[in-house]
């Protein structure tokens, strides 16, 4: 769809300020799911052009297949992204997370679709490329964009947006305005609205783009893992966006780059010969010779949802890079605002409790992601000062802790549903979680599901209220319940536990009515991995207050533990 250049006064449905993969995502799936909105993107910048934050996680990959592009994305040819080798912690040993054990990933012809084992692997693109791909897909959608296109003004009195005017003199009215514009905020900016940092973490980029670097690793046709290699004043990433273009960034506290006295690239290029794994893959690479440096703070906003506005992606908030989660975010609070003013306009749901959900949500998972990156910053020798951050960290979520326990703490269930239904954040299970604390810590790390045998739900003095879950372009609800700063959502394996735990307090037949559930279900790749899963769940059910658990010594009990080794964290073998 065109629209005219002349100035003017033009209605839509839904106006999106920001053409990158929150605005893209946003657009396409309003048109998918309701062909009738008329939406209109407006992007200041005209495509295709280069922007930083190239790592993905794989639920970007299922929102890809739900937006009809997974094929044109895939057909870009862009690595497939199996996991991470990381320099980490108190040991200068690599180690790798993949999302896919490596023994288990197939060779198979690329173009792929999105099925099998790429159901669990990611993507590492070149966001040139990508973005392009992504607004092409949502103008073809039926929306309409508008490129090179600035929004000078934002009209609004009492909450409620009228119009947006353009540098050209458009001026454009809807009955929803979105700010998806990035950091810039322009929106959010517009309606004053705070935003907080809750970290101690002030950190820049420095980063530019390198022809011809080697990989680190080569996995089957078209697979590889980024590097993520500390140095102590800070860390470096290496992604690799194409076989011939990779993508190389120095994260320090902006403090150390106050301190010293050397240029951006001095700081660059230093970082890089101090890494003997990066400084080897660039040895016959030559630079793109554009180097950017950015801030890259954590930043959460106070307030995501007018009478007739929205925060989406990165305007909504940003948490550090260390995780790749800022691409997972920005596609995840799209999708999910969208199918927020898909319901709105149905009428089927309460309006405040829409709104007020999305915001919670958000709010919640950015809050998050920023904490889990503390926990992986104060893993670091460089930034052992945020263990006391720790501590705070615990208090807010009611719990007074010493920093060491409130360490071990957040490393081991200090947050539920970045996936709801799931336990884990970041790409990584609960499981995974406890491994890489122990990996950081040292020490062992126990599982708390161990300790007793006989187990009782413990929902008392409890509100009860309900979640949006989505599909098919549906909010449906779902029973929660709340207590303090927690809250238990009863759907996935979570569900699952509260109905067997009304049945049986016993771990032996807990466990036996778990597997006769995925038997039957095959809603799992098999019947043990439903129980992983579930076990999970019922650990931080048992962390967080949900259950209690009581030890018979006439009864067997559990015996879990978590390896200093597994299939998806383990040492590099390359190394």
């Amino acid at each position: 769809m065109k629209i005219s250049s002349a100035p003017g006064n033009q209605h839509f449905d839904v106006i999106v300020i920001g053409g990158g993969p929150a605005g893209s995502t946003l657009g396409t799936l309003l048109r998918k799911y309701n062909p009738a909105l008329n939406v209109l993107i407006l992007e200041k910048e005209q495509f295709p052009r280069e922007h930083v934050g190239e790592s993905q996680l794989p639920p970007i990959s299922k929102i890809l297949d739900e937006m009809g592009c997974w094929d044109k994305v895939e057909a870009a040819n862009f690595p497939i992204k199996i996991g991470a080798t990381y320099r980490w912690g108190s040991s200068p040993k690599l180690w790798d997370f993949e999302f896919l054990p490596v023994r288990q990933f197939e060779d198979e012809p690329r173009p792929a679709k999105y099925q099998g084992q790429r159901l669990q692997t990611a993507f590492q693109v070149e966001r040139a490329v990508y973005d392009e791909i992504l607004l092409d897909h949502a103008e073809t959608m039926g929306c309409v964009v508008k490129q090179q296109t600035r929004v000078a003004r934002i009209e609004s009195s009492d909450d409620v947006v009228s119009c947006v005017e353009t540098s050209d003199g458009d001026i454009f009215h809807a009955r929803y305005f979105v700010d998806a514009s990035g950091s810039n905020g322009i929106l959010r900016k517009a309606m004053d609205v705070p935003v907080s940092s809750p970290t101690s973490l002030q950190n820049i980029a420095i980063y530019d783009y390198w022809e011809n670097a080697e990989w680190a690793v080569e996995i089957g046709v078209g697979g590889t893992r980024v590097q993520v290699m500390s140095i102590g004043t800070g860390w470096l990433w290496f992604i690799p966006l194409s076989p011939t273009k990779t993508s190389i960034g120095f994260i320090c506290p902006a403090s150390y780059r106050k301190a010293q006295k050397e240029s951006p690239e001095q700081l660059y290029l230093n970082a890089i010969r101090q890494e003997p794994r990066i400084a080897a893959l660039t040895q016959n690479a030559t630079r793109a010779g554009d180097l950017k440096v950015t801030k890259d703070w954590s930043f959460l906003a106070q307030r995501m949802v007018g009478d007739n506005w929205f925060l989406a992606g990165e305007s909504a908030g940003f948490a550090d890079p260390i995780l790749a989660a800022g691409m997972t975010l920005a596609h995840s609070s799209a999708r999910e605002l969208a199918y927020t003013i898909l319901e709105l306009d149905r009428g089927e749901h309460d309006p405040d409790w829409l709104k007020k959900s999305y915001q919670e949500t958000q709010q919640k998972r950015i809050n998050q992601h920023i904490r889990f990156a503390d926990f992986w910053y104060s893993a670091n020798g460089q930034f052992a000062d945020l263990q006391e951050y720790t501590s705070q960290i615990a208090r807010d979520a009611g719990l007074n802790l010493s920093p060491q326990k409130a360490f071990q703490w957040l490393g081991t269930g200090g947050f539920t549903n970045d996936v709801q239904g799931q336990a884990g954040i970041g790409g990584l299970d609960l499981a995974g979680v406890k491994q890489v604390t122990q990996m950081f810590t040292a020490g062992e790390v126990s599982w708390e599901v161990s300790k007793f045998n006989r187990f009782k739900l413990n929902v008392k003095d409890t509100e009860q209220d309900f979640v949006p879950t989505f599909a098919d372009g549906r909010i449906k609800k779902v029973r929660c319940y709340k207590r303090k700063n927690h809250l238990l959502i009863v759907d996935g394996v979570y569900a699952l536990a509260i109905e067997i735990l009304k049945t049986t307090p016993n771990i032996a037949d807990f466990v036996n009515k778990v597997l006769q559930y995925f038997s039957r279900s095959k809603t799992v790749a098999n019947p043990q991995l439903g129980l992983h899963h579930t076990l999970q769940a019922l650990e931080v059910m048992v962390v967080e207050g949900w259950v209690t658990g009581k030890f018979d010594q006439r009864k067997p009990k559990l015996k879990l533990s978590t390896p200093q080794e597994g299939e998806i964290i383990h040492l590099n073998t390359e190394q």
